[in-house]
């Protein structure tokens, strides 16, 4: 059975979702919440903290068992666009497992999340700097997700971005997108408020669903796409692709 608000874009079906068992991760791990407490408190900058607190607001737990279901407990899995590290460092702690790789143009951010990992103890979960429609690594990776990236980029650089990740998985490796789409019109009027807040005129364009489930399978993939529902006005979606046989 699909995850409710699921439709069809291929015939991809999902992973065992993490409702269905309890994620392993290292034995002091601890809850999911004290994890995200324990990488929010690994940073010394207060106004990062208070970032971290915002986003994990926005991805809070139920959003992050929703994305972390369609990623494997062991393998390579990379985290383009990965900022502070916030959710690499969450799915790193639990599932020890994976080998996580960040990637983020500003090394600034990079460097915030390095000295997170070394403070958590985390051995698998590295980071680079690169722009992430340039940067590549030596895949495969059983696993490559982005968050919130793909409605920054230009339009003309999404399709060989997208061809270069496909390039970069396993047979069976699953590309996972969490994106904001264009429907509801005043939901996307409310995200694009606070991404201009964010960014400021930088370029922002969000897909519809059906056109970049389109591009998608143009480019190769099978795909799902996943609505993620929330009682904030934000129109979040959630694209699961696999390389097509």
């Amino acid at each position: 059975m699909r995850p409710r608000g699921t439709r069809p874009c291929g015939s991809l079906r999902r992973v065992s979702s993490s409702t269905d068992e309890t994620p392993p991760g290292r034995a002091d791990a601890g809850s999911p919440r004290s994890i995200l407490r324990r990488i929010v408190a690994s940073y010394d900058s207060v106004p990062v903290r208070i970032y971290s607190r915002i986003r994990f607001s926005i991805l809070r737990q139920v959003f992050l068992e929703e994305i972390g279901q369609y990623l494997p407990r062991e393998g390579r899995v990379l985290d383009i666009g990965c900022g502070f590290g916030l959710f690499s460092l969450y799915f790193a702690s639990l599932a020890p497992g994976c080998q996580l790789t960040g990637v983020d143009r500003d090394a600034r951010r990079i460097g915030f999340a390095q000295e997170s990992a070394r403070r958590l103890g985390l051995d698998n979960a590295e980071y680079h700097v690169g722009d992430a429609p340039q940067w590549s690594a030596a895949g495969p990776f059983d696993a490559v997700y982005l968050l919130d990236l793909i409605h920054h980029l230009p339009v003309d650089e999404v399709e060989g971005f997208l061809l270069k990740l496909r390039g970069q998985l396993s047979e069976r490796g699953l590309l996972v997108v969490k994106d904001v789409e264009d429907r509801p019109r005043w939901k996307m009027a409310f995200t694009l408020l606070l991404d201009r807040l964010m960014v400021g005129r930088e370029p922002i364009r969000y897909w519809s669903a059906d056109e970049f489930c389109a591009l998608l399978e143009r480019l190769g993939f099978e795909v799902v796409r996943h609505r993620m529902r929330d009682f904030l006005p934000y129109p979040h979606i959630l694209y699961v692709a696999r390389r097509s046989s």
